[in-house]
């Protein structure tokens, strides 16, 4: 993108709010980046010390995770393989060049956080809209986290009591309700109360690993499935041309990683558009083959009668299932507190803008402050996780809020930003890249209303 000459909204005085304390509270860094000085402060300390192969490896670990078990059921929903892949491939082309917009308004702006660079580019309003969807979609990734627990600690204890498949549990110790709220009060919420998180990088990297293992797992018991099996019934093209769309949720969720995107680039060694473009292609391309291999094989083994939750499909006894379960349970309970920290972090962040108070004068009802809040957000997510138990319904209503994430915001700043670049002539590429902005913002409006009604007028009310 051409570099303009000119100044995006980051004169943060006409605020009403206090814009102090919220710039000042670093929201969503990721723990494993490494935070760096604005690029302002020092010319010689403000380069990261991440690699290009080293911001690969972490673009990946921040897409890659357990929405990868619903997308043999959205390639079901998008009506067979060849819908489901040209899906996201037209997909990725947008999903690649909003974080290469990230990345150049994050330079243009000096910005080193997703909200930040909204806040300064598109202004208070957009800046606000964006913290509060953050907030929703981390709050309803941990109910999804939740359930997904619940899922798998289902089959796990069925496999150890040896009760038939689908069978009523008889013990009050194996009641899904009872599993899951145990598990959570004993792992989760020890993990989410800390102040910070970075101490959770090397679990986070172990689940990274889990989730390849799962995805290993699912190719190979394609290609030598189980011999007791039963035919299954393969769809090849959708029943209608609206089908296709219900998938795009999934897809939305699986590949959204724009919001921790920022804060990876500005811990770069160069941190280059050009560069940062090269970085972002491979990742997605190696989330794409995850993804694409997890969901095809998946598909293909159980046809229409895939669960929303791929592994749920498989018996309990299966050993190696049982070890992939193993891993997305532990991948959960990681994922779970940094989600809650974001949200927590964007949270304060409202509320510090709101009150005007600085970090440094809210020391002493900081730490009150967030117990209360981590105590709330724990309780809330898990009751509603308790009465939801299907993971399709959560991620059909956050999967819309992730196409805000990947498109809306992006193409809103790239829109902004090249308006306040003065310039005599605007060339063709100029009123190109307006356009693709304008495109990507109806794109995520549609996909994001889109998923949002059918999620409410079908998949709640079902």
């Amino acid at each position: 993108m051409a570099q303009g000459t000119g100044s995006i909204n980051s004169d943060y005085k006409d605020w009403e709010w206090s814009a102090d304390a919220g710039e000042r509270a670093r929201l969503l860094q990721s723990p494993r980046v490494e935070t760096v000085p604005k690029s302002g402060e020092s010319q010689g300390d403000s380069l990261g010390a991440t690699s290009a192969l080293g911001a690969v490896f972490i673009v990946v670990n921040a897409a890659l995770g357990a929405g990868l078990l619903n997308f043999p059921a959205a390639f079901n929903m998008a009506g067979g393989v060849a819908a489901g892949i040209t899906l996201q491939m037209c997909m990725l082309v947008f999903i690649i060049g909003g974080l290469v917009i990230l990345a150049y308004c994050s330079q243009a702006s000096n910005e080193r956080t997703y909200q930040e660079v909204v806040w300064a580019v598109c202004g208070k309003v957009p800046g606000v809209l964006c913290e509060v969807a953050i907030a929703v979609y981390t709050f309803g990734t941990c109910i999804a986290f939740l359930i997904i627990i619940g899922d798998q600690e289902d089959k796990i204890i069925a496999a150890l009591v040896t009760e038939p498949e689908g069978a009523g549990s008889s013990h009050w110790y194996t009641d899904r309700k009872f599993t899951i709220s145990i598990t959570a009060f004993l792992l989760i919420l020890p993990l989410s109360i800390p102040k910070e998180i970075g101490f959770q990088k090397y679990a986070s990297s172990l689940s990274v690993i889990g989730t390849w293992y799962v995805t290993a797992v699912i190719i190979i018991k394609y290609i030598w499935p189980d011999k007791e099996l039963a035919p299954v019934e393969i769809p090849t093209s959708p029943s209608t041309w609206m089908a296709v769309f219900n998938a795009m949720p999934t897809i939305c969720f699986g590949f959204q990683c724009h919001v921790s995107s920022v804060p990876v680039f500005n811990s770069m060694k160069q941190p280059e558009v050009k560069t940062w473009g090269a970085v972002v292609t491979a990742a997605m391309v190696i989330a794409l083959f995850v993804y694409t291999g997890t969901g095809v094989c998946g598909f293909l083994t159980f046809g229409t009668s895939v669960d929303q939750d791929v592994l749920l499909s498989y018996p309990s006894n299966d050993i190696p299932v049982a070890l992939a379960r193993a891993f997305i349970i532990l991948c959960v309970l990681t994922s779970y507190p940094i989600l809650h920290f974001c949200g927590r972090a964007v949270l304060e962040g409202l509320w510090l803008r709101y009150t005007g108070v600085t970090v440094e004068e809210d020391v002493v009802r900081e730490r009150r402050r967030r117990l209360l809040q981590t105590v709330s957000w724990f309780l809330l997510t898990l009751l509603l996780a308790l009465f939801i138990p299907d993971i399709g319904k959560v991620i059909s209503v956050i999967g819309g809020l992730a196409a805000c994430f990947i498109f809306v915001f992006p193409g809103l700043c790239l829109i902004q930003a090249k308006l306040s670049e003065i310039q005599e002539t605007r060339p063709v590429s100029w009123w190109a890249q307006v356009s693709y902005g304008v495109f990507m913002v109806t794109l995520g409006a549609f996909i994001f209303g889109q998923t949002t009604a059918n999620a409410i007028f079908v998949d709640l009310t079902a």
